[in-house]
């Protein structure tokens, strides 16, 4: 095809005009507009995981309201759903928009006025963004200066609306930002910033009632939007007037790509697919907001790394598949661990890949403690996803392999804190992993984990000592390698193998993949090696007599057998 004929990948381009206008690929959500004005509340909580799309979609929001955007409506939505299906309200707001990422929550004073300015700057840019609807703009703004300062100022603004007979759009992104961080820093000092600014007569409690008394008279619609509903509970009677509709089954999809979005856009955008030899549902896809959602969907963000380093470089290594900004969850992950039963969960959920819980719709800081609010929590925060409904709950599981490296990275390193004596020397592992790659020798492997990790365990890791948690250690130390892309519970199309080994793809010298089957026996139960080994060996056999693994001569087979924690036994099979 001729230079010019495919559009830009929107990689990292968050402004709705910006992609608009510059010959970028769009995903088309404008069909939730319509849907929302269809609501009978028009105030509306909507939570997502982070990097799902979230700023596009309020910009989006923002110019198809926003009154002084009339003149650029067809070329901004001409050709979209909602510019062939505009809805009664279209630019005609003065929109409000809130951003509450990064306030100062270093201290409580720090905090109030971290939170006060942010309020300040909002209306100021408000007005000079409407200041030619403004007769007195320049007067409203010295008042802002000097009289009415951070929550005072929005009375100003409701006093503009009432003047112009411009009613508002009020826009909230990241309305979490803080209460996170403040869960995150699990100290008396975040609890107590917490507890006195947005409870009880707090200053954010009373920036919410300001929200509520403006719906009674000029703010008419309202969008809210964050990572997580750990504030929502607080702030219930200060600002009762919102729905949530993140776990709605109508609006499971109005974020995030489904598979058919995806493959529009790569065919928009040039991207061919001959050059994708990784599976990238394995990936990327997974997510489902409601047991009843239509589809799973792919994270944006994840989606579009990836298939920007395609369109760089022509090709993609290991290390271009999993987005490097995944690295900032596992210090996440690991602020959100306030005691043992959520660390158990946690491991839990690697171990077994899934949980069973009940989804909480809203809920405060305080409740963090509990497993159920805490799974909850994990689950907005797209680090679990709905896998089906079962009795008595819904199942929750990891949605794709690139999250399921955040837990085994989580793992790892929490093991190498708890068990001090464990040691990571980078070269002896790249070559343990280059003889299996090369010589198919698992030994050296295996030897180099057991001696380095697992005799260093510590008696807190030692309870969850078991085949699962050897799995995962082995698969952590594995994924350092960029030789392999370790699969753990890979279906082989007769059974889910433990340990899945495929080379990467742009090393088409790696001789063998291997499959592992894991045993653990413990020290006082030698007797049953023979059994431990006979079973296994009837496992692997059942694998590699499946579709997907037949016939493989450049594949390894071995069964592993942990006796405790210092002792090991390798049967290669194949």
């Amino acid at each position: 095809m001729t230079e010019g004929k495919f559009k830009k990948l929107p990689y990292g381009i968050s402004n709705f005009e910006t992609i608009r206008t510059n010959h970028y690929a769009y995903v088309d959500k404008t069909m939730y507009i319509e849907q929302m004005e269809n609501e009978s509340t028009r105030y509306h909580f909507f939570i997502r995981p982070r990097k799902f799309g979230k700023s596009l979609f309020l910009s989006m929001l923002t110019h198809y309201y926003d009154i002084l955007s009339a003149e650029r409506f067809d070329m901004m939505f001409g050709d979209l759903y909602i510019g062939q299906h505009p809805t009664p309200r279209k630019n005609s707001f003065a929109v409000l928009e809130f951003d509450f990422s990064g306030i100062d929550t270093s201290g409580e004073e720090e905090f109030k006025m971290s939170f006060s300015r942010r309020i300040q700057q909002t209306v100021v840019s408000f007005i000079y963004h409407y200041r030619d609807m403004i007769p007195d703009a320049e007067t409203l703004l010295n008042q802002i200066y000097t009289e009415r300062p951070g929550i005072e100022a929005m009375n100003i603004v409701y006093s503009i609306a009432r003047t112009t007979l411009t009613n508002l759009f009020i826009i909230i992104d990241e309305y979490d930002h803080f209460a996170n961080d403040l869960i995150a820093m699990g100290s008396c000092m975040g609890d107590d910033i917490y507890r006195h600014m947005i409870r009880a007569n707090g200053l954010v409690r009373d920036f919410y009632e300001t929200l509520k008394t403006g719906s009674k008279s000029v703010v008419e619609r309202i969008f809210i939007t964050g990572i997580s509903p750990v504030m929502l509970d607080d702030l219930t009677s200060g600002f009762n007037v919102a729905i949530n509709l993140s776990i709605d089954p109508l609006y499971n999809e109005m974020m995030g790509f489904s598979q058919t979005e995806l493959y529009a856009l790569m065919t928009e955008t040039g991207v061919d697919p001959s050059r994708i030899n990784v599976d990238m549902s394995l990936y990327y896809n997974g997510y489902l907001f409601h047991v009843d959602g239509k589809k799973r969907l792919y994270n944006p963000s994840m989606s579009l790394y990836f298939l920007d380093r395609i369109l760089r470089t022509g090709k993609i290594t290991v290390p271009d598949i999993i987005d490097p900004n995944l690295k900032t969850d596992y210090g996440r992950l690991k602020r959100l661990v306030h005691n043992d039963n959520n660390r158990d969960a946690l491991i839990k959920i690697a171990k077994d890949g899934a949980i069973t819980a009940n989804i909480i719709e809203k809920f405060s800081m305080d409740m963090m403690f509990s497993e159920e609010y805490f799974i909850s929590l994990l689950f907005y925060m797209g680090l679990i996803t709905i896998k089906g409904q079962e009795l008595g709950g819904v199942r929750l599981g990891i949605p794709n392999f690139s999250i399921e490296t955040v837990y085994w990275e989580y793992i790892r390193r929490l093991t190498r804190e708890s068990s001090p004596l464990m040691t990571v020397d980078s070269r002896q592992l790249s070559e343990a992993v280059k003889a299996m790659a090369t010589d198919g020798d698992l030994f050296p492997y295996i030897d180099y984990v057991s001696k380095n990790a697992f005799s260093k365990l510590s008696d807190k890791d030692l309870r969850h000592f078991d085949e699962k948690y050897i799995k995962i250690l082995l698969l952590s130390y594995l994924f350092q390698s960029e030789i392999y892309i370790p699969m753990s519970e890979y279906e082989t199309g007769s059974g889910y193998a433990d340990i899945f080994l495929q080379r990467n793809p742009q090393l088409p010298q790696i001789k063998y993949e291997w499959v592992l089957e894991l045993k653990y026996l413990k020290t006082n139960e030698e007797a049953k090696l023979p059994q431990a080994r006979e079973e296994a060996a009837e496992q692997l056999k059942r694998y590699i007599r499946a579709h997907r693994l037949a016939g493989r001569t450049d594949l390894k087979t071995a069964i592993v057998i942990f006796t405790g924690k210092n002792s090991f036994q390798i049967s290669a099979q194949g």
